[in-house]
């Protein structure tokens, strides 16, 4: 019989890609979403409890009906901007909810979780490549709210005994390579998808926010990491814990940087289009580089990134939305 393994938030984007890890891995995914954001027909390699985090009971009645042997958590608010707006949504959903989730493990019994978390609780980087030892001061509430959970774990880890790790991502990217799940967010903010729409003609011209940075090109430079290396962090994280390794943090992403235009630049390239792009005023808040230092993982998970690299990202991406558009719907549709 497969070790059932709770996956909040499964439904959505990365959550869905790390149940088809975990089924390819010899685990049964058991999905727990409120459907809120994600989509059911994103749920293909294990049963889905429909509930909200909140309800405590309702947790821990899934996780003894299924004798869950740990957690991976990806149930979340994302909007930095919404955030921003509405800060008390984001400190009820990432952290209170996240204390309903810690407090059914510890009275059902299961004492292992590794966390979604993220680059932004650093904040704005001192330094680059960003370790996990750089300092944490997070610029909006999502990122402080991805902060706070973190320490509730180490208490928890401490009190309870619970085994914790917490993934930080930088900039999640990229589609199955198989088809079965793409990015497509309600409202989509993300720069690769927004440009494959635009270079597509199912989206507006792609704003560049920002063309006077101090980067080789003027545009920001980020580290883009495809969701089928996340995954694979995952099950890499719970199998380190598993054998009695260490809770800690960890960097996700692979030590590259990719600017803006050169984003663009590949999604033309890929697609055969040129002038999807317009210039625009810098956003608040927005770092010139932001790349991981991801060295940690690699030692102490033995975990490398496989896919990311940026021609593979973006043709990935690419297949995915023009299936998506061929069929006028999303094959998974993914929040």
């Amino acid at each position: 019989m497969k070790p059932a393994i709770l996956v909040t938030g499964g439904a959505g984007y990365v959550g869905s890609m790390t149940c088809k890890a975990l089924d390819a891995a010899g685990y049964l995914p058991v999905v727990y979403d409120d459907l809120s954001s994600g989509h059911l027909e994103s749920v293909k390699w294990g049963p889905i409890e429909q509930g909200n985090l909140a309800d405590k009971d309702a947790l821990k009645a899934v996780m003894v009906r299924y004798g869950n042997a740990a957690v991976m958590h990806f149930a979340a608010r994302i909007l930095v901007a919404e955030s921003i707006q509405s800060p008390g949504l984001y400190f009820q959903n990432n952290v209170a909810c996240g204390l309903s989730l810690l407090d059914a493990m510890r009275e059902v019994g299961v004492d292992t979780i590794v966390f979604s978390s993220s680059c932004a609780v650093y904040g704005m980087p001192d330094t680059t490549p960003i370790t996990e030892s750089h300092s944490q001061m997070p610029i909006n509430p999502y990122g402080e709210s991805k902060k706070f959970f973190e320490a509730i774990l180490g208490w928890y880890g401490r009190a309870h005994d619970i085994k914790w790790a917490a993934l930080r991502y930088f900039n999640a990217a990229g589609a199955d390579p198989d088809g079965d799940i793409g990015e497509d967010h309600s409202p989509e903010t993300h720069l690769i998808p927004l440009a494959i729409e635009a270079a597509l003609g199912s989206g507006s011209p792609i704003k560049i926010f920002g063309t006077n940075y101090p980067t080789p090109d003027g545009t920001a430079v980020r580290d883009y990491v495809h969701t089928a290396d996340l995954a694979s962090g995952h099950i890499r994280a719970l199998e380190h814990l598993q054998r009695g390794g260490a809770s800690d943090a960890f960097n996700l992403g692979t030590g590259r940087g990719s600017s803006v235009r050169e984003v663009i630049r590949a999604v033309e390239n890929a697609t055969g289009t040129t002038g999807i792009s317009t210039a625009a005023d810098r956003r608040a808040g927005d770092a010139p580089i932001l790349v991981a230092d991801a060295s940690k993982a690699a030692s102490v998970l033995g975990w490398r990134p496989a896919h990311s690299d940026m021609p593979n990202i973006i043709r990935t991406a690419v297949d995915w939305h023009r299936s998506k558009l061929a069929t006028n719907h999303p094959r998974v549709a993914l929040s």
